[in-house]
Protein backbone atom coordinates (compact mmCIF):
# COMPACT_ATOMS: atom_id res chain seq x y z
CA UNK A 1 0.00 0.00 0.00
CA UNK A 2 2.37 2.72 0.91
CA UNK A 3 4.54 1.61 -2.51
CA UNK A 4 1.10 2.44 -4.13
CA UNK A 5 1.15 5.76 -2.30
CA UNK A 6 4.30 6.54 -3.36
CA UNK A 7 4.09 5.42 -7.20
CA UNK A 8 1.00 7.55 -7.05
CA UNK A 9 2.61 10.81 -5.68
CA UNK A 10 5.89 10.19 -8.02
CA UNK A 11 2.97 10.23 -10.63
CA UNK A 12 1.02 13.28 -9.25
CA UNK A 13 4.90 14.83 -8.90
CA UNK A 14 5.75 14.11 -12.81
CA UNK A 15 2.34 14.76 -14.10
CA UNK A 16 0.24 17.29 -11.92
CA UNK A 17 -2.89 17.43 -14.61
CA UNK A 18 -3.50 14.30 -13.93
CA UNK A 19 -4.64 14.93 -9.90
CA UNK A 20 -6.50 17.37 -11.63
CA UNK A 21 -8.35 15.61 -13.70
CA UNK A 22 -9.10 13.06 -11.35
CA UNK A 23 -10.58 15.01 -8.96
CA UNK A 24 -12.80 17.13 -11.62
CA UNK A 25 -13.90 13.59 -12.78
CA UNK A 26 -14.82 12.75 -9.15
CA UNK A 27 -16.30 16.37 -8.85
CA UNK A 28 -18.49 15.69 -11.33
CA UNK A 29 -19.53 11.99 -10.74
CA UNK A 30 -20.52 13.49 -6.88
CA UNK A 31 -22.27 16.07 -9.15
CA UNK A 32 -24.50 12.86 -10.79
CA UNK A 33 -25.06 10.77 -8.55
CA UNK A 34 -26.59 13.84 -6.55
CA UNK A 35 -29.01 14.95 -9.16
CA UNK A 36 -29.66 11.14 -9.77
CA UNK A 37 -30.51 10.86 -5.68
CA UNK A 38 -32.40 14.45 -5.70
CA UNK A 39 -35.05 12.79 -8.70
CA UNK A 40 -35.22 9.43 -7.93
CA UNK A 41 -35.52 8.79 -4.27
CA UNK A 42 -36.43 12.03 -2.88
CA UNK A 43 -38.52 13.43 -5.59
CA UNK A 44 -40.23 10.71 -6.12
CA UNK A 45 -40.74 10.12 -2.43
CA UNK A 46 -41.97 13.48 -1.80
CA UNK A 47 -44.36 13.01 -5.52
CA UNK A 48 -45.94 9.81 -3.54
CA UNK A 49 -46.76 11.98 -0.19
CA UNK A 50 -48.41 14.28 -2.27
CA UNK A 51 -50.59 11.95 -4.31
CA UNK A 52 -51.61 10.55 -1.35
CA UNK A 53 -52.33 13.65 0.17
CA UNK A 54 -56.21 14.90 0.65
CA UNK A 55 -55.96 18.41 -0.31
CA UNK A 56 -55.27 19.70 -3.99
CA UNK A 57 -52.70 22.28 -3.90
CA UNK A 58 -49.64 20.03 -3.50
CA UNK A 59 -50.59 17.95 -6.73
CA UNK A 60 -50.59 21.20 -8.66
CA UNK A 61 -46.90 21.87 -7.45
CA UNK A 62 -45.93 18.38 -8.22
CA UNK A 63 -47.95 18.26 -11.82
CA UNK A 64 -46.60 22.35 -13.03
CA UNK A 65 -42.84 20.90 -12.35
CA UNK A 66 -41.80 22.98 -9.41
CA UNK A 67 -40.31 19.91 -7.56
CA UNK A 68 -38.14 19.36 -10.38
CA UNK A 69 -36.86 22.19 -11.32
CA UNK A 70 -35.80 22.71 -7.31
CA UNK A 71 -34.06 19.33 -8.08
CA UNK A 72 -32.12 20.62 -10.47
CA UNK A 73 -30.40 23.37 -8.08
CA UNK A 74 -28.42 20.89 -6.51
CA UNK A 75 -26.05 19.24 -8.55
CA UNK A 76 -25.28 22.82 -9.61
CA UNK A 77 -24.52 23.46 -5.60
CA UNK A 78 -22.45 20.66 -5.55
CA UNK A 79 -20.21 22.44 -8.16
CA UNK A 80 -20.26 25.70 -6.79
CA UNK A 81 -18.97 24.49 -3.89
CA UNK A 82 -16.79 21.56 -5.05
CA UNK A 83 -14.97 22.77 -8.32
CA UNK A 84 -11.75 25.23 -5.67
CA UNK A 85 -11.37 22.02 -4.02
CA UNK A 86 -10.39 20.64 -7.14
CA UNK A 87 -6.19 21.24 -6.96
CA UNK A 88 -4.08 23.55 -9.55
CA UNK A 89 -7.25 24.62 -11.95
CA UNK A 90 -6.62 28.06 -13.00
CA UNK A 91 -8.33 31.21 -11.05
CA UNK A 92 -10.50 32.07 -13.59
CA UNK A 93 -11.78 28.99 -14.92
CA UNK A 94 -12.92 28.68 -11.03
CA UNK A 95 -14.38 31.74 -11.21
CA UNK A 96 -16.33 30.77 -14.49
CA UNK A 97 -17.55 27.74 -13.17
CA UNK A 98 -19.13 29.06 -10.09
CA UNK A 99 -20.63 32.08 -11.93
CA UNK A 100 -22.01 29.44 -14.21
CA UNK A 101 -23.49 27.60 -11.40
CA UNK A 102 -24.41 29.89 -9.88
CA UNK A 103 -26.24 31.74 -12.69
CA UNK A 104 -27.90 28.19 -13.34
CA UNK A 105 -29.10 28.16 -9.81
CA UNK A 106 -31.02 31.51 -10.43
CA UNK A 107 -32.59 30.53 -13.43
CA UNK A 108 -33.61 27.23 -12.14
CA UNK A 109 -35.02 28.81 -9.12
CA UNK A 110 -37.15 31.38 -11.58
CA UNK A 111 -38.12 28.49 -13.87
CA UNK A 112 -39.97 26.83 -10.25
CA UNK A 113 -41.23 30.23 -8.91
CA UNK A 114 -43.21 30.53 -12.46
CA UNK A 115 -44.05 26.45 -12.13
CA UNK A 116 -45.47 27.94 -8.69
CA UNK A 117 -47.64 30.20 -9.77
CA UNK A 118 -48.50 28.40 -12.25
CA UNK A 119 -49.55 26.23 -9.56
CA UNK A 120 -51.62 28.99 -7.98
CA UNK A 121 -53.49 29.22 -10.75
CA UNK A 122 -54.54 26.13 -11.68
CA UNK A 123 -55.49 26.14 -7.84
CA UNK A 124 -57.61 29.15 -8.13
CA UNK A 125 -59.14 28.59 -11.16
CA UNK A 126 -60.84 25.24 -9.50
CA UNK A 127 -62.59 27.61 -7.37
CA UNK A 128 -66.44 29.46 -8.30
CA UNK A 129 -64.86 32.60 -7.68
CA UNK A 130 -62.51 32.17 -10.45
CA UNK A 131 -65.37 32.52 -12.93
CA UNK A 132 -65.87 36.25 -11.65
CA UNK A 133 -62.65 37.36 -10.68
CA UNK A 134 -59.45 35.82 -13.11
CA UNK A 135 -55.99 36.23 -11.50
CA UNK A 136 -54.37 34.43 -14.68
CA UNK A 137 -53.30 38.25 -15.91
CA UNK A 138 -51.26 39.15 -12.18
CA UNK A 139 -50.07 35.68 -11.92
CA UNK A 140 -48.17 36.53 -15.84
CA UNK A 141 -47.51 40.07 -15.26
CA UNK A 142 -45.77 38.50 -11.70
CA UNK A 143 -44.11 36.19 -13.97
CA UNK A 144 -42.44 38.76 -16.27
CA UNK A 145 -41.06 40.46 -13.37
CA UNK A 146 -39.24 36.99 -11.84
CA UNK A 147 -38.06 36.75 -14.99
CA UNK A 148 -36.74 40.11 -15.55
CA UNK A 149 -35.23 39.95 -12.05
CA UNK A 150 -33.34 36.87 -12.87
CA UNK A 151 -31.92 38.03 -15.60
CA UNK A 152 -30.60 41.09 -13.90
CA UNK A 153 -29.06 38.74 -11.30
CA UNK A 154 -27.60 36.11 -13.75
CA UNK A 155 -25.75 39.27 -16.21
CA UNK A 156 -24.71 40.09 -12.91
CA UNK A 157 -23.28 36.90 -11.58
CA UNK A 158 -21.76 36.56 -14.98
CA UNK A 159 -20.59 39.72 -14.90
CA UNK A 160 -19.26 40.14 -11.75
CA UNK A 161 -21.30 43.33 -10.87
CA UNK A 162 -23.53 44.55 -8.66
CA UNK A 163 -27.53 44.02 -9.77
CA UNK A 164 -27.78 48.17 -8.19
CA UNK A 165 -25.54 48.80 -10.29
CA UNK A 166 -27.43 47.42 -13.19
CA UNK A 167 -31.12 48.27 -12.07
CA UNK A 168 -29.67 52.10 -11.82
CA UNK A 169 -28.68 51.40 -15.74
CA UNK A 170 -32.20 49.98 -16.37
CA UNK A 171 -33.45 53.44 -15.04
CA UNK A 172 -31.56 55.85 -18.24
CA UNK A 173 -32.89 53.02 -20.21
CA UNK A 174 -36.81 54.00 -18.87
CA UNK A 175 -38.39 55.35 -22.74
CA UNK A 176 -36.96 52.19 -24.42
CA UNK A 177 -38.51 49.71 -21.92
CA UNK A 178 -41.92 51.67 -22.14
CA UNK A 179 -41.50 51.18 -26.35
CA UNK A 180 -41.04 47.95 -25.42
CA UNK A 181 -43.29 46.92 -23.47
CA UNK A 182 -46.12 49.04 -24.12
CA UNK A 183 -48.55 46.23 -24.93
CA UNK A 184 -47.92 44.79 -21.81
CA UNK A 185 -48.83 48.14 -19.60
CA UNK A 186 -51.60 48.75 -21.99
CA UNK A 187 -52.86 45.09 -21.42
CA UNK A 188 -52.00 45.49 -17.68
CA UNK A 189 -54.40 48.01 -17.42
CA UNK A 190 -56.70 46.82 -19.39
CA UNK A 191 -57.31 43.58 -17.32
CA UNK A 192 -57.40 45.23 -13.84
CA UNK A 193 -60.72 47.52 -15.95
CA UNK A 194 -62.04 44.40 -16.92
CA UNK A 195 -61.65 42.66 -13.40
CA UNK A 196 -62.54 45.65 -11.18
CA UNK A 197 -65.54 46.58 -13.09
CA UNK A 198 -66.33 42.62 -13.70
CA UNK A 199 -66.89 43.27 -17.78
CA UNK A 200 -65.81 40.39 -18.54
CA UNK A 201 -65.53 36.92 -17.44
CA UNK A 202 -64.52 33.29 -18.53
CA UNK A 203 -67.68 31.56 -20.38
CA UNK A 204 -69.49 34.58 -20.90
CA UNK A 205 -70.80 34.72 -24.55
CA UNK A 206 -69.80 38.11 -25.98
CA UNK A 207 -69.77 39.37 -29.70
CA UNK A 208 -66.76 41.78 -31.41
CA UNK A 209 -68.13 42.27 -35.05
CA UNK A 210 -64.71 44.37 -35.72
CA UNK A 211 -62.71 40.98 -34.93
CA UNK A 212 -65.13 38.70 -36.08
CA UNK A 213 -65.53 36.96 -32.50
CA UNK A 214 -69.09 35.96 -31.62
CA UNK A 215 -68.90 33.48 -29.25
CA UNK A 216 -68.10 32.21 -25.59
CA UNK A 217 -64.78 33.65 -23.57
CA UNK A 218 -62.95 30.50 -22.73
CA UNK A 219 -59.67 31.86 -21.63
CA UNK A 220 -58.53 35.75 -20.02
CA UNK A 221 -54.55 36.50 -20.15
CA UNK A 222 -52.38 39.27 -19.45
CA UNK A 223 -52.06 40.04 -23.78
CA UNK A 224 -55.12 38.55 -24.95
CA UNK A 225 -58.87 36.77 -24.80
CA UNK A 226 -59.30 33.90 -26.58
CA UNK A 227 -63.01 33.93 -27.86
CA UNK A 228 -64.51 30.65 -29.29
CA UNK A 229 -66.90 31.12 -32.20
CA UNK A 230 -69.74 28.86 -32.61
CA UNK A 231 -68.33 27.86 -35.61
CA UNK A 232 -65.87 26.14 -33.12
CA UNK A 233 -62.89 28.78 -34.65
CA UNK A 234 -60.55 30.34 -31.78
CA UNK A 235 -60.28 34.46 -32.06
CA UNK A 236 -57.73 35.66 -30.11
CA UNK A 237 -58.42 39.53 -28.90
CA UNK A 238 -55.73 41.99 -27.47
CA UNK A 239 -57.00 42.50 -23.75
CA UNK A 240 -56.40 46.60 -24.08
CA UNK A 241 -58.54 46.37 -27.37
CA UNK A 242 -61.77 44.89 -25.56
CA UNK A 243 -61.52 48.56 -22.92
CA UNK A 244 -60.80 51.05 -26.52
CA UNK A 245 -63.46 48.91 -28.79
CA UNK A 246 -67.37 48.30 -28.14
CA UNK A 247 -68.64 44.63 -28.47
CA UNK A 248 -71.34 43.15 -26.90
CA UNK A 249 -71.36 40.83 -23.43
CA UNK A 250 -74.62 38.49 -23.35
CA UNK A 251 -74.08 37.74 -19.85
CA UNK A 252 -77.17 39.68 -18.73
CA UNK A 253 -79.40 38.27 -21.12
CA UNK A 254 -77.97 34.88 -19.82
CA UNK A 255 -78.59 35.68 -16.29
CA UNK A 256 -82.07 37.38 -16.55
CA UNK A 257 -83.58 34.30 -17.29
CA UNK A 258 -85.31 35.56 -20.74
CA UNK A 259 -84.40 36.27 -24.27
CA UNK A 260 -85.46 38.77 -26.60
CA UNK A 261 -87.76 37.82 -29.92
CA UNK A 262 -87.90 40.97 -31.90
CA UNK A 263 -89.11 40.19 -35.39
CA UNK A 264 -92.10 41.55 -38.03
CA UNK A 265 -94.32 40.22 -40.23
CA UNK A 266 -95.04 42.28 -43.45
CA UNK A 267 -98.40 42.50 -43.97
CA UNK A 268 -99.88 43.59 -47.51
CA UNK A 269 -101.28 46.75 -47.06
CA UNK A 270 -104.16 45.81 -50.14
CA UNK A 271 -105.39 43.66 -47.72
CA UNK A 272 -106.52 45.79 -44.89
CA UNK A 273 -109.72 46.52 -44.45
CA UNK A 274 -112.59 46.66 -41.78
CA UNK A 275 -114.31 43.21 -40.14
CA UNK A 276 -117.50 42.40 -41.59
CA UNK A 277 -120.49 41.48 -39.09
CA UNK A 278 -120.52 37.79 -39.98
CA UNK A 279 -116.34 37.68 -39.87
CA UNK A 280 -116.89 39.55 -36.15
CA UNK A 281 -119.68 36.72 -35.24
CA UNK A 282 -117.03 34.11 -36.29
CA UNK A 283 -114.18 35.13 -34.68
CA UNK A 284 -115.88 36.18 -31.07
CA UNK A 285 -116.19 32.22 -31.09
CA UNK A 286 -112.22 31.96 -30.54
CA UNK A 287 -111.17 31.76 -26.91
CA UNK A 288 -108.79 34.50 -27.46
CA UNK A 289 -110.68 37.00 -29.12
CA UNK A 290 -113.93 36.99 -27.55
CA UNK A 291 -113.33 38.97 -24.54
CA UNK A 292 -111.20 41.66 -26.83
CA UNK A 293 -114.51 41.92 -29.21
CA UNK A 294 -117.34 42.08 -26.22
CA UNK A 295 -114.95 44.75 -24.88
CA UNK A 296 -113.95 46.64 -28.36
CA UNK A 297 -117.62 46.55 -29.39
CA UNK A 298 -119.27 48.21 -26.33
CA UNK A 299 -116.07 51.16 -26.74
CA UNK A 300 -117.39 51.40 -30.21
CA UNK A 301 -121.02 51.44 -30.09
CA UNK A 302 -120.49 53.98 -27.36
CA UNK A 303 -118.48 56.20 -29.86
CA UNK A 304 -120.22 56.01 -32.59
CA UNK A 305 -123.78 56.42 -30.76
CA UNK A 306 -122.80 59.50 -29.16
CA UNK A 307 -121.32 60.79 -33.06
CA UNK A 308 -124.93 59.98 -34.48
CA UNK A 309 -126.39 62.21 -31.51
CA UNK A 310 -124.17 65.06 -32.72
CA UNK A 311 -125.22 64.66 -36.45
CA UNK A 312 -121.78 63.48 -37.68
CA UNK A 313 -121.78 61.97 -40.89
CA UNK A 314 -121.32 57.69 -40.75
CA UNK A 315 -117.41 58.35 -42.29
CA UNK A 316 -116.91 59.01 -38.70
CA UNK A 317 -117.47 56.46 -36.80
CA UNK A 318 -115.54 53.71 -35.83
CA UNK A 319 -115.15 50.06 -37.18
CA UNK A 320 -113.02 47.14 -36.21
CA UNK A 321 -110.18 46.26 -38.78
CA UNK A 322 -108.78 43.00 -39.57
CA UNK A 323 -105.18 43.81 -38.99
CA UNK A 324 -106.22 45.43 -35.64
CA UNK A 325 -108.26 42.70 -34.41
CA UNK A 326 -105.08 40.61 -35.83
CA UNK A 327 -103.05 42.48 -33.47
CA UNK A 328 -104.89 41.65 -30.40
CA UNK A 329 -105.21 37.97 -31.58
CA UNK A 330 -101.36 37.99 -31.45
CA UNK A 331 -100.88 39.60 -27.74
CA UNK A 332 -103.39 36.95 -26.49
CA UNK A 333 -101.45 34.08 -27.97
CA UNK A 334 -98.29 35.73 -26.27
CA UNK A 335 -100.08 36.01 -22.93
CA UNK A 336 -101.05 32.44 -23.25
CA UNK A 337 -98.07 30.72 -24.67
CA UNK A 338 -95.98 28.83 -22.00
CA UNK A 339 -92.91 29.80 -23.51
CA UNK A 340 -93.08 32.96 -23.46
CA UNK A 341 -91.96 35.12 -20.01
CA UNK A 342 -94.76 36.95 -18.32
CA UNK A 343 -92.80 39.19 -16.48
CA UNK A 344 -90.69 40.87 -19.39
CA UNK A 345 -91.76 43.35 -21.73
CA UNK A 346 -94.52 41.99 -23.96
CA UNK A 347 -95.95 43.98 -26.73
CA UNK A 348 -97.13 43.92 -30.40
CA UNK A 349 -96.88 46.99 -32.31
CA UNK A 350 -97.36 48.55 -36.21
CA UNK A 351 -94.03 50.04 -37.43
CA UNK A 352 -93.78 52.57 -40.05
CA UNK A 353 -95.15 50.99 -43.35
CA UNK A 354 -92.27 50.77 -46.07
CA UNK A 355 -92.48 49.55 -49.66
CA UNK A 356 -92.57 45.86 -48.01
CA UNK A 357 -96.16 46.69 -46.57
CA UNK A 358 -96.93 47.15 -43.26
CA UNK A 359 -94.72 45.70 -40.58
CA UNK A 360 -96.24 44.46 -37.16
CA UNK A 361 -93.61 43.30 -34.58
CA UNK A 362 -93.63 40.98 -32.15
CA UNK A 363 -91.73 42.27 -29.43
CA UNK A 364 -91.26 39.64 -26.15
CA UNK A 365 -88.99 37.25 -24.22
CA UNK A 366 -88.84 33.43 -23.66
CA UNK A 367 -88.95 31.85 -20.66
CA UNK A 368 -85.19 29.95 -22.06
CA UNK A 369 -81.98 31.88 -22.73
CA UNK A 370 -80.96 28.03 -24.02
CA UNK A 371 -79.95 28.67 -27.75
CA UNK A 372 -81.58 25.74 -29.61
CA UNK A 373 -84.85 25.91 -27.26
CA UNK A 374 -85.27 29.83 -27.81
CA UNK A 375 -84.84 29.73 -31.80
CA UNK A 376 -87.61 26.36 -31.41
CA UNK A 377 -90.24 28.71 -29.59
CA UNK A 378 -89.67 31.70 -32.04
CA UNK A 379 -89.79 29.71 -34.55
CA UNK A 380 -93.05 27.90 -33.74
CA UNK A 381 -94.46 31.27 -32.71
CA UNK A 382 -94.28 32.69 -36.16
CA UNK A 383 -95.15 29.25 -38.20
CA UNK A 384 -98.13 29.77 -36.33
CA UNK A 385 -98.88 33.41 -36.96
CA UNK A 386 -97.88 32.88 -40.72
CA UNK A 387 -100.16 30.19 -40.70
CA UNK A 388 -103.46 32.26 -38.82
CA UNK A 389 -102.65 35.10 -41.14
CA UNK A 390 -105.51 34.66 -43.81
CA UNK A 391 -108.04 33.96 -40.95
CA UNK A 392 -108.09 37.30 -41.15
CA UNK A 393 -108.42 38.10 -44.20
CA UNK A 394 -104.65 39.35 -44.50
CA UNK A 395 -101.69 38.30 -46.58
CA UNK A 396 -98.00 38.52 -45.98
CA UNK A 397 -96.38 40.72 -48.22
CA UNK A 398 -93.32 39.20 -50.27
CA UNK A 399 -91.22 39.77 -53.67
CA UNK A 400 -92.97 38.17 -56.35
CA UNK A 401 -91.45 35.17 -57.50
CA UNK A 402 -91.57 32.40 -59.97
CA UNK A 403 -94.54 31.03 -58.78
CA UNK A 404 -96.18 35.01 -58.51
CA UNK A 405 -95.60 35.18 -62.55
CA UNK A 406 -96.62 31.80 -63.37
CA UNK A 407 -100.28 32.15 -61.66
CA UNK A 408 -100.56 35.65 -62.97
CA UNK A 409 -99.57 34.77 -66.78
CA UNK A 410 -102.08 31.91 -66.24
CA UNK A 411 -104.43 34.20 -65.24
CA UNK A 412 -103.98 36.35 -68.00
CA UNK A 413 -104.28 33.40 -70.53
CA UNK A 414 -108.23 34.03 -70.76
CA UNK A 415 -107.55 37.34 -72.13
CA UNK A 416 -104.75 36.59 -74.93
CA UNK A 417 -107.09 36.74 -77.52
CA UNK A 418 -108.27 40.37 -77.58
CA UNK A 419 -104.44 40.83 -77.02
CA UNK A 420 -103.66 38.84 -80.75
CA UNK A 421 -106.81 40.81 -82.21
CA UNK A 422 -104.80 44.55 -80.67
CA UNK A 423 -102.24 43.46 -81.81
CA UNK A 424 -103.07 42.47 -85.86
CA UNK A 425 -104.84 45.96 -86.18
CA UNK A 426 -102.18 47.27 -85.13
CA UNK A 427 -100.30 45.88 -87.99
Amino acid sequence: MQQLSDRLQALFGAHPWIQSLLCLAALVLVAWLSDRLARRWLLRGVERLTRASPVQWDDAIVARGVLRRVADVLPALVLYLGIPLVPLLPAALVLLVRNVAMAWVVFTLALAASGLLSAVNDVYSATPRAQTRPIKSYLQLAKLLVFVLAGVLVVAILVERSPLLLLSGLGAMAAVLMLVFKDTILSLVASVQLSGHDMLRVGDWIEMPALQADGDVIDIALHTVKVQNWDKTITTIPTHRLISEPYRNWRGMQESGGRRIKRALHVDQGSIRYLEPEERERMARVSLLSEYLARKQEELEAFNAALEDAGKEPVNTRRLTNVGTFRAYVEAYLRHHPGIHQGMTLLVRQLQPGPTGLPIEVYCFTRTVRWAEYEAIQSDLFDHLVAVLPEFGLRVFQQPGGGDLERGLARLGGHQGPLREAQARLG
